[in-house]
């Protein structure tokens, strides 16, 4: 019986490539969609709940975010990542959503989709428990305050020379960027940013244990 033949390391970058630019052009397309006036198709603006959408403009896709304190607002734990306030917010957070998630994919690819789905959602239900009622929460840097605590911390659970390695080369770029967790600028979602990062030292945690299992 042959086994089967392992994926050159070609079609894995290729992969991995197909997957960030995914990503990417969902983001990029929902702002366009947002700014063009075609996402008054899905709806206009009125109340989510007891939180006026007026306040953010007619069909303003920002509605979608995360709403803390309101049942509809938990859409946004699926949303809110892909959805920006302007070009220039969308801008910040392509580049290093790219280097980020391209570190988390480097080791294996899969460990991206499982970091990404501790980030948002742990980082969209902590967001909705404690942020302020009628706030709206959206934006990428959900998923790279994710990717970022991942990377930071795989080092520690998975306990190999490459993902200390990494780790510390993240610590070495990214470092300063971990003041981001603490409400120092205004209009700011640190509690995206917080529970985001959250979310990632607990996917390092599951998968360190889970690879250290497999060694052992």
């Amino acid at each position: 019986m042959t086994r089967p033949e392992e994926p050159s390391i070609t079609s894995i970058v290729k992969q991995q490539i197909g997957i960030l630019a995914t990503f990417v052009i969902l983001f990029w397309g929902i702002q366009i969609i947002n700014v063009s006036g075609l996402s008054c198709l899905v709806g206009n603006a009125g109340v989510v709940g007891r939180c006026p959408t007026r306040l953010i403009g007619t069909c303003n896709l920002i509605r979608f975010g995360i709403i803390p304190h309101n049942f509809i607002g938990l859409r946004g734990v699926l949303f809110a990542p892909f959805i920006h306030g302007g070009f220039g917010h969308l801008i910040a957070n392509t580049i290093p959503f790219i280097v980020l998630g391209w570190l988390v994919m480097l080791q294996e690819t899969r460990d991206f989709w499982i970091v990404t789905a501790f980030t948002m959602i742990i980082g969209g239900l902590g967001t909705w428990v404690f942020g302020m009622p009628c706030s709206f929460h959206i934006g990428a840097s959900i998923l790279i305050y994710g990717y970022l605590g991942f990377l930071l911390f795989r080092g520690y659970y998975e306990r190999n020379l490459m993902s200390i390695l990494l780790s510390i080369v993240v610590f070495s770029l990214y470092g300063g960027v971990i003041w981001g967790v603490l409400p120092t600028q205004p209009g700011v979602s640190w509690q995206g940013h917080l529970f985001g990062f959250i979310g990632g030292i607990i996917a390092a945690k599951y998968i360190g244990k889970a690879r250290r299992a497999l060694r052992d």
